[in-house]
């Protein structure tokens, strides 16, 4: 067990946090591209800029930059007092974040794969979710546990795992899961300005992915409202939702179904906790069907939170059973070949209309 600190020593410690005067960062007129990397890094300095109660934590995020460069530039612009290096100890780190969050800071936890968050789950949900409810609204927790989630590449079973449906399963726990670089941009910003504590899941395959974005993206007062779904592509005969890399996945599917006289509409969840039931319903009220696509088990998935949604407030509209698409129900393989079957492929969306 992490030792205990002194409510002293914590004080005095955490005082030391000080504002650090920083221009929000600028950049050229027009819609540019920028990956995710850099989405997800513009987010933290500006919200790090905006409210001296920011802080970043976590293992490798200041000497090093962070494990995935998320953190670059950030060390030599907040100093060591803010961005601050821990030891390999998940539930350390995590605990003592949460009991910043108690005392009025705005932490936020980076884990270097949210795996390892299996280490301090204990803090996540007892600690973090449960604490507003039980002090009746006196306690705030205001932290961000954020990370990269589900399947990488060859980095086996301990590292491949999406926890999208653990986390959004437990009242008092906010869950997101961006698949652009706008996403990525907004509801990081989002989650860091929430009074409630955020499991922010990110994927280490879209970090070099770059994507579009306008000069709203770019601006320091864009947000994206927690909650609300994202309309990637309009269609008339076929629902498909989906969340962080498999978005692309989704939108590559319609592109093929398209091609066969099929219009698939796409539908990028963004928020797992809480989830836009009302968009996923008025769409499939309009297509008639429902696919869903997610990396994660088949059993309790947020799939199958999805279709339950469906089937209580639109049945009567479907034309066809609903489908679920997700990972196998084995843990992640490591051998490469058998990596590619354990997860969705573009492939395995098309098989609903063969």
């Amino acid at each position: 067990m992490w030792g205990v600190v002194s409510q002293k020593v914590l004080a005095q410690s955490l005082q030391r946090l000080r504002p650090a005067a920083s221009a929000w960062r600028g950049f050229a007129s027009g819609t540019k591209e920028i990956n995710v990397r850099e989405a997800l890094n513009s987010a933290l300095d500006e919200e790090m800029s905006a409210d001296p109660k920011v802080f970043l934590m976590g293992e490798e995020v200041g000497e090093y930059q962070g494990a995935y460069k998320i953190s670059k530039g950030l060390l030599e612009k907040y100093g060591p007092e803010r961005v601050l290096d821990t030891p390999i100890t998940e539930a350390g780190f995590t605990g003592i974040g949460v009991g910043a969050a108690y005392y009025g800071l705005k932490p936020i936890v980076e884990f270097m794969t949210f795996n390892f968050s299996m280490q301090a789950i204990d803090h996540i949900i007892n600690s973090a979710a449960k604490s507003n409810y039980m002090s009746a609204g006196q306690i705030s927790v205001p932290i961000v546990f954020r990370g990269p989630n589900g399947a990488a590449a060859g980095v086996g079973a301990q590292h491949s795992h999406c926890y999208a449906a653990w986390y959004a399963s437990c009242p008092g726990l906010k869950v997101l899961s961006p698949y652009s670089s706008e996403d990525a941009r907004g509801l990081l910003k989002a989650a860091i300005r929430d009074p409630d504590p955020v499991v922010f899941l990110e994927n280490e395959l879209l970090y070099g992915e770059s994507f579009p974005v306008s000069d709203e993206v770019l601006d320091s007062s864009f947000c994206i409202p927690i909650g609300k779904a994202k309309i990637e592509r309009e269609g008339k005969d076929v629902t498909i939702t989906a969340f962080s890399k498999m978005v692309g996945y989704a939108l590559k599917a319609a592109e093929t179904l398209e091609k066969e006289g099929i219009s698939a509409e796409v539908i990028n969840l963004r928020s797992i906790r809480p989830l836009d039931r009302a968009t996923i319903n008025s769409s499939v009220r309009k297509t008639g069907r429902l696919v869903t696509v997610e990396e994660g088990f088949p059993q309790h998935g947020v799939g199958a939170e999805i279709c339950t949604s469906v089937v209580e407030d639109s049945f009567g509209y479907l034309d066809a059973p609903v489908e679920r698409i997700t990972g196998a129900d084995v843990p992640m393989p490591y051998a490469a070949n058998l990596e590619r079957m354990a997860v969705p492929q573009v492939n395995s969306l098309l098989f609903f209309y063969c």
